[in-house]
């Protein structure tokens, strides 16, 4: 994530939201509405100038429009204003914070997977809204216990249950005036939130794998979303498996009970993994701490596979065994025989035929 300081705006510039992109058209929402013509959304292209800097258009970047036209409302992006973070995956610029959506049953609340999502999104450094979807399916019990449990690794959740409308009104307060990143696995509810929150739009809604307990994905692209009280929602691509990029020095700091214990006191060492060195401030038994080795060894071992072959990180794959566990297999090597295009066989006959004629040609002379 980049963070770069504001910068004062010309208020007489046309000035928008990127709210979705496809190939090379962006649909931006004008901040005001300046036209008697009512258009607040513009189909807009970007401006050749800003292709050959390498200048890209995310999703949530605020820009500057020129040529505006209000009749068929379109328009050119003329500059990219700066971005306060930035995100690659899922890309989405000038993001405040991240909704992470998960669901109690159906399928089951799995911490080694919840844990996963959590430590991705702390790498962010984004605000992170923990929601849990289908509390109607559990028990007040069990919710108490997983409220519980949730508190002691560092986190407040939101129960909801799209089904009784409950919890909904507290999830809005975190949202407004916020552009929201919704995040999670596949077959959790993102797309029916987002359906109920704002019911002007339809997203295509996918039904869970009985067999493997998953949800199929349904989202193709991220798209912002406007909230009828004000915020934008991204809706970003499902994914069942997130991949955990990060240093392994920097692991910990994603675990809020490691995090707490690191700010009151440092290890005797500063390049402390925590794992078995001495006077380690941080090994110790909070419940995720077998978690926290698990995710290490796999940040080592792509750490150390990158060093190895550096120039073929792509050779690599990320492979999830069904006990969760993790390694990185290289990946199968591209077909080395392919057919030859028409035009490639075309000519090789042509040069046959060229040789073949000279051939010809120098027995006779002979």
């Amino acid at each position: 994530m980049n963070l770069i300081a504001p910068t004062v705006i010309d208020t007489a510039e046309l000035i928008g939201t990127v709210v979705a992109a496809v190939a090379n058209f962006y649909q931006v929402r004008l901040e005001q509405d300046i036209h008697s013509s009512g258009h607040q959304l513009l189909l807009c292209t970007r401006r050749t100038r800003l292709k050959k800097i390498g200048q890209k258009v995310m999703v949530g970047d605020r820009v500057i429009i020129e040529e505006p036209d209000w009749l068929d409302g379109r328009g050119a992006i003329s500059e990219v204003l700066p971005r306060q973070t930035e995100l690659q995956r899922p890309p989405v610029a000038n993001a405040d914070q991240i909704l992470l959506v998960f669901a109690l049953e159906e399928p089951t609340l799995d911490p080694w997977q919840l844990s996963r999502f959590l430590i991705k999104a702390e790498s962010t450094t984004l605000k992170l809204c923990l929601c849990l979807n289908k509390s109607d399916l559990i028990s007040e019990t069990q919710q108490q216990q997983w409220q519980e449990r949730l508190h002691q690794w560092g986190y407040d959740p939101i129960f909801i249950s799209l089904v009784q409308d409950r919890g909904l009104d507290n999830l809005l307060n975190y949202l407004q005036q916020k552009i929201t990143i919704v995040a999670g696995p596949s077959g959790v509810g993102k797309s029916s939130l987002i359906n109920k929150l704002i019911p002007t739009i339809d997203l295509r809604v996918g039904k869970v794998s009985g067999k493997l307990q998953r949800g199929r994905h349904t989202t193709r692209h991220v798209e912002l979303f406007e909230l009828p009280y004000g915020g934008l929602l991204a809706d970003s691509p499902g994914f069942n498996q997130p991949d955990l990029d990060c240093q392994p020095a920097n692991l910990a700091w994603y675990f809020p009970e490691a995090k707490a214990r690191l700010e009151q006191e440092s290890c005797q060492f500063s390049d402390c993994l925590h794992l078995d060195e001495p006077n380690c401030v941080v090994r110790g038994d909070w419940e995720r701490y077998e978690y926290y080795r698990q995710f290490l060894a796999d940040a080592i071992a792509k750490q150390s596979a990158l060093k190895q072959a550096p120039d073929e990180e792509s050779s690599l794959k990320l492979k999830v065994k069904r006990s969760g566990k993790q390694q990185y297999e290289p990946k199968l090597e591209s077909k080395k025989y392919r057919r030859r295009s028409r035009k490639q066989r075309h000519q090789n006959l042509q040069e046959l035929y060229e040789n073949q004629s000279l051939e010809d040609i120098y027995q006779e002379d002979r």
